[in-house]
């Protein structure tokens, strides 16, 4: 287990040139190993739900059975994620993403060399806790080697791995299922994934100070505040993370809210649509499957928009953007619940733009989290909120089923556009937020101050520059 702690720092190298250098290599190698690396442990995701028909077709297994198996990886997966996020804070990213890849393609392969349900429940509970290991890792990995100014870029082309994995495994699941049956679809990505995780290790690094290289801050001379400046970079103990930086921010509880309204938004458009599109329009299953897709196409799009907008046009601030595309998806769903004509295009340029719009808030309060904490703290902020958020994507399941049978689809799209205003609503506060000082609690910086009296400097950080007429 030493594997897993935090790679020490070497000493820091000097020529600048060398330095450049190994940044600009390194900053590329980190991000396309997490990137495929994160679309592989979509392999392992969500080949089950595509392997389902072919498994009923075998083992006579009734939908409530598999039910229970969906539910389990859900509890699991959403609890992993904050757990993960604690550990993984004080983990080395490079193998505890692997690890996690790792096992869950080992329990992909244990899961098709099952027939028991009970082993079944087994497996993939335990899938969905490993599968909450990627994402701690990756928001660690984004923290140290990119800077707030350009993080929302690169944080946003990394998030569309999961739409790419979320895309590319259908159609694997599919054929291995169809022509080689279940047990393949869920066998072949598991030992695609167990592959993949010894690339991980080969490939990723775990923070620029392990190779002797400054910080990303240091580096682009890029800080999030003037008092970060002279802040010297330590591992921070769990109380600190998780009381200090997480769970006494009010803004990391701000996110925390809105993000569970986003996911319900997403999972119930995302598990809902085929089925709206087919009752409601007539579309045969292959149509409105053809329809849905351009949901991942579009949320590629508005992760790409919203992370460069961000930083480009609003200058680091993601709060703007998410208001805004949070009042898009609000106009969005009115106008698919007001929308009843059956023509193909049309809906899919409406499912198009609803992924564009979703998406945007769905990359971008996972980074606030990370920003707005600590960069030491990334990961279990980012894994709180997306435990937060998964809440919210087990409402989008049974309690709108329930909504859609007693209300119709109007209610549903009623629904949905209240949780979009709602999520909108939290957002407004962070309008102006930019960066950790604004959003660590007023406790902490009081303690800063306090620090400052002891040691005689009270007074300096905060002393004005004699002006230099600029």
């Amino acid at each position: 287990m030493r594997l897993l702690n935090p790679a020490p720092h070497k000493e820091e190298i000097q020529d600048s040139e060398i330095v450049k250098k190994e940044y600009n290599y390194w900053r590329f190698r980190v991000f396309y190993s997490m990137f495929v690396g994160y679309a592989f442990y979509y392999f392992t995701r969500k080949n089950f739900m595509i392997a389902m028909p072919a498994l009923i077709n075998d083992l006579h297994f009734d939908k409530a059975d598999l039910g229970i198996i969906v539910s389990v990886w859900s509890i699991t997966y959403g609890l992993s994620k904050f757990i993960s996020g604690i550990i993984g804070d004080r983990s080395n990213a490079r193998y505890f993403m692997a690890l996690g890849l790792f096992i869950t393609g080992v329990c992909n392969v244990l899961f098709g060399l099952s027939s028991s349900l009970t082993l079944f429940v087994v497996f993939w509970g335990l899938n969905g806790w490993f599968q909450g290991f990627g994402w701690p890792a990756c928001a660690r990995l984004l923290t140290h080697w990119y800077s707030q100014s350009e993080r929302g870029r690169w944080w946003a082309m990394w998030n569309t791995s999961q739409n790419i994995g979320g895309a590319l495994i259908p159609i694997a699941t599919a054929f291995f299922a169809q022509y080689y049956g279940w047990r393949y679809a869920m066998i072949l990505p598991g030992v695609a994934s167990i592959m993949m995780s010894f690339v991980l290790i080969n490939r990723l690094c775990d923070t620029p100070q392990s190779l002797g290289l400054p910080t990303i801050e240091k580096f682009r001379d890029d800080y999030p505040s003037k008092s970060s400046r002279n802040e010297t970079e330590r591992e921070l103990t769990v109380k600190e993370v998780l009381f200090t930086y997480v769970l006494n921010n009010p803004y990391i509880w701000i996110l925390a809210v809105s993000y569970f309204f986003v996911y319900i938004i997403r999972m119930a458009i995302s598990d809902w649509s085929i089925l709206y599109l087919i009752e409601v329009k007539s579309y045969s299953q292959l149509q409105a499957g053809s329809i849905v897709f351009w949901y991942d196409i579009g949320g590629i799009f508005g992760s790409l928009a919203a992370g460069w907008a961000s930083d480009k046009i609003f200058s680091g601030r993601r709060g703007p953007i998410c208001v805004l595309f949070s009042f898009f998806v609000a106009c969005i769903l009115f106008v698919l619940s007001m929308f009843h004509e059956k023509l193909q295009l049309m809906d899919s340029i409406l499912i198009f733009t609803a992924g564009f719009f979703i998406y945007g808030p769905q990359m971008l309060i996972g980074m606030a989290a990370a920003e707005l904490s600590h960069k030491k703290a990334a990961a279990t902020a980012s894994g709180f909120t997306g435990w937060v958020a998964y809440l919210g994507a087990a409402v989008a399941g049974y309690p709108f089923g329930k909504i859609i049978q007693d209300y119709g689809w109007s209610g549903f799209f009623i629904a949905l556009t209240i949780c979009a205003v709602i999520s909108m609503a939290f957002l407004l506060p962070l309008w102006n937020v930019r960066s950790r000082e604004e959003g660590v609690f007023k406790q902490d910086k009081e303690k800063e101050k306090e620090d400052l009296d002891i040691t005689g400097q009270e007074g300096v950080a905060l002393e004005p520059l004699p002006s230099s007429g600029r």
